[in-house]
């Protein structure tokens, strides 16, 4: 029970503060291609994103985009319109380690990788230069598993959203050992916990459970979930209607503010970042307050100031997708 009310707690934080106000949203780099996928470099404050469609990594620089990691296989994703996909989730466990969520093969092929990164001004690396790479193969009870969308990293383990076998929504762990990391196996099955599929953005709470937006079918409106686990176990600790339709990244800004994106397949118009505020009732569908509307965002970050920076597609053709800073 205590469990239960500190989750509550780190929620309802949140709503003691003011409404905020009318959030600044400036463009950090363009021309990106499908970007899905952000992090902030330890000990560097450099910015890097997985420019999905594209197939690389680049870090970005002084506004414009560095290629770090090239090459990366690219599929693509979705019903209606359908979006090419490569690399898609980022995660530094040191200043120089990155680990790579895959999209860009079918599931049952998708890796995630590992890279020991060049420093800047070097060249990019191939991305099959990897110091390792992790499968969650088909076996003869389970489906292969891919699109290693959202990476989580709480000191010993990585967890990492996939999308696979929609009857389970299987969320990965990966043993982190000093920079070293495996193995890599399924952990959490979000879908018969939760009854609704898809786990997409996923973070590390304050006190340690791991906070995941389960996406949903994105053919259905509103149905979307935020979802505490208990990261020892995997049992579910508390979960939330929220009333958005496809959460695709998770973050806090320090202790108090936790923040989602929603693509909202079905009505991009309104979708974009939205601050989540809860009561003590774990079970009470949470409240959302849109900080700003943003065109399909589909990653998010945090850095030490609580300024959010988060990855959207955009409309256009080609590479209109982009960087964008947003200031509460």
């Amino acid at each position: 029970m205590k469990r239960i009310l500190s989750l509550a707690i780190v929620l309802v934080m949140a709503s003691s503060s003011s409404v905020m106000a009318e959030a600044t949203v400036d463009t950090v780099a363009g021309g990106l291609t499908n970007p899905c996928g952000v992090a902030i470099q330890p000990g560097t404050g450099t910015i890097f994103v997985a420019d999905s469609g594209a197939g690389r990594v680049v870090r970005i620089v002084d506004g414009k985009a560095e290629a770090v990691i090239t090459d990366f296989p690219v599929d693509s994703y979705g019903k209606g319109p359908k979006y090419a996909i490569g690399p898609l989730g980022l995660l530094f466990i040191d200043e120089n380690v990155l680990v790579v969520g895959g999209g860009g093969y079918p599931d049952n092929e998708d890796l995630l990788r590992v890279y020991n990164l060049p420093k800047a001004g070097e060249a990019a690396i191939k991305a099959d230069q990897m110091a390792a790479s992790f499968k969650l193969e088909k076996t003869e009870d389970l489906a292969g598993e891919g699109n290693f969308y959202g990476l989580a990293y709480d000191g010993s383990s990585i967890f990492v959203t996939t999308n696979g076998d929609d009857t389970k929504g299987w969320i990965g762990r990966a043993v982190v050992s000093g920079t070293k990391v495996g193995p890599f196996q399924r952990a959490i099955a979000t879908k018969e916990a939760t009854e609704v599929d898809a786990p997409v953005g996923i973070t590390m709470a304050p006190d340690g459970s791991i906070v995941v937006g389960q996406m949903g079918e994105i053919t259905v409106p509103g149905d979307a979930l935020i979802t505490f686990y208990d990261a020892k176990n995997g049992q579910v600790l508390a979960n939330y209607e929220t009333g958005l339709s496809d959460i695709t990244g998770v973050a806090y800004a320090g202790k108090k503010n936790l923040y989602v994106t929603d693509f909202n397949w079905g009505k991009t118009a309104d979708g974009g970042l939205f601050r989540v505020i809860a009561s003590k009732n774990k079970n009470k569908p949470v409240k959302i307050e849109r900080i700003a509307t943003l065109d399909k965002p589909t990653a998010l970050v945090t850095d030490t100031d609580g300024n959010v920076y988060v990855t959207i597609i955009g409309s256009g053709e080609g590479a209109s997708g982009s960087l964008v800073k947003v200031t509460p």
